[in-house]
């Protein structure tokens, strides 16, 4: 399967996914020390992540779980979540949603890859606040 758009999305490069089924897909890779979003959760959409390379640290509900390569960590609908390569090496990763719509988020939020300094675009305040403003409309709901 070949990537449709390659993108950065708040310091994680991702490759976006086109399955044919009822999900949406995209393999990112996060640099070191590159943490997720705050803390939120999904109202419907269920997520995986299937950490191809290195180690990623997960927060869920609260507890941190570290999710080694060729494990997965299965977050459900209203689980609180977020993560980090806490690692001092690049980790790769498949993440899906389902049902499709979260794709969405990436189109929107993220800055092509072929642009000059696309990763520090990426994580500049503005893009932030697009974020925390925008991220209801993508059934992304931040625990205030």
């Amino acid at each position: 399967m070949k990537a449709e758009k390659t993108i950065w999305v708040l310091g994680h490069k991702v490759s976006m996914m086109k399955p044919s089924g009822d999900y949406d897909m995209v393999i990112g890779e996060t640099p070191a020390g590159v943490s997720g979003p705050p803390p939120h959760y999904h109202e419907e959409f269920s997520e995986l992540f299937f950490v191809l390379e290195g180690t990623m640290e997960f927060m869920v509900d609260g507890d941190i779980v570290k999710v080694k390569e060729g494990a997965t960590v299965d977050l459900p609908p209203k689980s609180l979540h977020t993560f980090k390569n806490a690692s001092e090496d690049q980790c790769r990763w498949v993440n899906i949603h389902s049902p499709k719509g979260f794709l969405s988020f990436f189109k929107d939020m993220g800055i092509p890859a072929e642009e000059d300094e696309a990763m520090e675009k990426s994580v500049n305040q503005s893009i932030i606040k697009k974020v925390i403003e925008r991220a209801a409309d993508y059934d992304m709901h931040f625990n205030n």
